[in-house]
């Protein structure tokens, strides 16, 4: 999940390279480290914790690294060992005149330490990228290329892997290799770019090559040259990302969290662009996929995206009364799945990259599965791998904790609903279009429900100020939003917070109830919305303190509730947007209050690139 980034061109090495780090920074904040060639040699500069204190050693340095013009960056989260200056990377192989930086992680890097030590190399880290550093330096001792070097050492490494290196004997060039790890190009004007994300290089360029699985890559300020692992070069046409700087910028908001809730209007009107008419027509032509023949539906997601799997289930099973399966990714890939051509599995996996989740898709391959992904990056991973794409166009989200990627993924989902029950011809055409009518709203909805809450999500806080735990519950359409916001508490509160059906608190979730319990009830509407209240009302009664999210003027929350978070009247498809927003809100105050990062929290990283 560590994030990487490397620059050849101009007399502004460390400004960029530090700029890209900043926008990677979601990936790892172990700790951050640049390599720069140097005078003749490779200086490394390592700061534990996050990417601030590197920026205030760097402004330390009075200029000094001005003249740099080659280097590379990385921001860590941990694997192989304790963060610590020692594990922080960049790496130095041998004498210090190659300098390595990876995501990933290398499987085999103990009998390769041993093999090493066994020659006589000392370690100065406990992680499995000094192994490679080490290997590189060996090689390219004995006269090779660093290109080379690295085609010879990636032959010997087992595992998944994204990795930059730079040497002193090469000056003026970054080599750069990937199996598995995500990794782009960017391409400007006397200088070129390497990062693990297109988001690390927005401001400096929008024009991008991906690499592809085994490649190998050289930069230099004036060439970029793209080789199979054979050897062969490869041509590639590069492609360009509509986001632009701004978007990556807090834009006057205090926290990426807190905007990236406020962008949800928007990112939920951009998913449903072009998607679905003012008559609620849907049109998904641009998956390209016969959907009549399809008989049977599998949703492999992991955390926030495997929430909107089963929204997903619940729309799809109602509108198109197709069986429909939710599997957590990593658990699905070695569950030897069942399926064949008329099964259609859908990935989810906001950033493409999600390793478990491009694991589930080699695993529906083997079946001969149709794949959709979801994914709110174009030209990642996941979309190379799947037979169609549905971009959810959310636009870049920074916060670790996922709001309106979230949100966007329900939206693609429901339009998905909408778009099989139409060609399965199970409800009627008009009855269809009148649902599609109620998506349409959402923008305007959520938009709605961030004006009526106010501040009074603020005044929830008190609630959690001595709870040792807390409760989600709601029922049906409810039940996925309430494991949704215990998610999202516990990211960044690190509160022990779960979800669960209201009607299952009774076998067993009910003995944590007490006055340091607090209970958050998604009330809902429909069938079950009495049912829900008298499943809260039993927690009422062992001391809990209940904050519901009911529509405005919902009296039976306000009678069992001590605090009601209101959301607008809105159509039972557009639930999950409205009800979410208040439970993101909550835990983000809540974090505040607790005087936590909300963008940042401990030990999680927003791409899971390792399994």
């Amino acid at each position: 999940m560590c994030g990487i980034v490397g620059y050849a061109g101009k007399e502004r090495c460390v400004e960029v390279l530090m700029k890209g780090l900043g926008h990677l920074e979601y990936r790892g904040y172990d700790s951050a480290g640049l390599a720069l060639q140097r005078d003749g040699r490779i200086e490394r500069i390592t700061e534990v914790g996050q990417l601030e204190n590197l920026t205030r050693t760097l402004a330390g340095r009075n200029g000094d690294l001005s003249l740099v013009r080659t280097g590379v960056g990385h921001t860590r989260w941990a694997t192989h060992g304790r963060p610590s200056e020692e594990n922080a990377h960049p790496h130095l192989g041998g004498d210090g005149r190659v300098a390595v930086v990876h995501n990933g992680i290398i499987e085999n890097f103990s009998e390769l330490k041993e093999e090493l030590e066994g020659r006589g190399v000392s370690f100065r880290s406990e992680t499995d990228t000094e192994v490679m550093a080490h290997l590189i330096a060996e090689r390219v001792e004995a006269g090779e290329s660093l290109r080379l070097a690295l085609v010879g050492v990636l032959q010997r490494l087992e595992g998944s892997f994204a990795v930059a290196a730079v040497s002193v004997d090469e000056p003026g060039k970054v080599v750069a290799a990937r199996r598995q790890s995500p990794l782009v190009i960017g391409l400007g004007e006397g200088e070129n770019f390497l990062a693990s994300a297109v988001q690390a290089l927005l401001g400096e360029t929008n024009e991008f090559i991906l690499v592809e699985n085994g490649e190998i890559v050289e930069i230099a300020d004036s060439s970029v040259e793209v080789f199979t692992s054979s050897g062969e070069p490869v041509e590639r046409e590069s492609f360009e990302v509509e986001w632009d700087a701004e978007a990556v910028e807090l834009g006057g908001y205090d926290d990426y969290m807190l905007k990236e809730i406020h962008e949800q209007p928007a990112a939920l009107g951009s998913t449903l662009l072009g998607r679905i008419d003012t008559g609620g027509v849907v049109d998904l032509s641009e998956v390209g996929l016969d959907l009549s023949e399809i008989d049977r539906v599998v949703v492999v997601a992991c955390g926030t995206a495997y929430h909107a799997g089963l929204l997903g289930k619940h729309a799809i099973e109602k509108l198109a009364r197709l069986p429909v399966e939710v599997v957590i990714a990593s658990e699905y890939r070695y569950a030897d799945p069942i399926g064949d051509s008329r099964t259609l599995v859908v990935a989810i996996s906001q950033s493409g990259e999600t390793t478990d989740t491009l694991a589930a898709v080699q695993a529906a391959r083997s079946f001969g599965a149709r794949v959709l992904a979801v994914t709110n990056t174009k030209g990642s991973l996941i979309t190379r791998e799947a037979d169609a794409v549905l971009l959810t166009r959310a636009g870049p989200e920074i916060c670790v904790a996922s709001t309106k990627a979230f949100v966007a993924q329900v939206a693609v989902l429901e339009l998905l609903a909408l778009a099989l029950a139409g060609s399965r011809g199970v409800i009627p055409d008009r009855e269809l279009r009148e649902i599609g009518r109620g998506l349409r709203l959402a923008p305007e909805k959520v938009e709605e429900t961030l004006e009526l809450l106010g501040n009074r999500v603020e005044e929830a806080v008190e609630v959690f100020e001595d709870a040792r735990c807390s409760l989600f519950l709601g029922r049906g359409i409810s039940y996925p939003v309430a494991l949704e916001g215990a998610l999202k508490l516990k990211e960044i509160s690190y509160l022990p917070s779960e979800g669960y059906p209201a009607g299952e608190m009774k076998h067993g979730p009910i003995a944590l109830v007490d006055e340091h319990c607090p209970v958050v009830a998604v009330i809902g509407e429909g069938l079950v919305r009495e049912k829900t209240l008298s499943n809260v009302e039993e927690t009422v009664a062992r001391g809990a303190s209940v904050i519901a999210v009911a529509r405005d003027g919902d009296k039976g929350a306000e009678r069992i509730a001590r605090l009601v978070l209101p959301v607008p009247e809105a159509p039972e498809i557009l639930a999950p947007f409205v009800c979410s927003v208040p439970l993101q809100l909550l835990a983000y105050h809540v974090a505040k209050d607790r005087g936590l990062d909300v963008d940042k929290p401990r030990n999680l990283a927003k791409s899971v690139t390792v399994e």
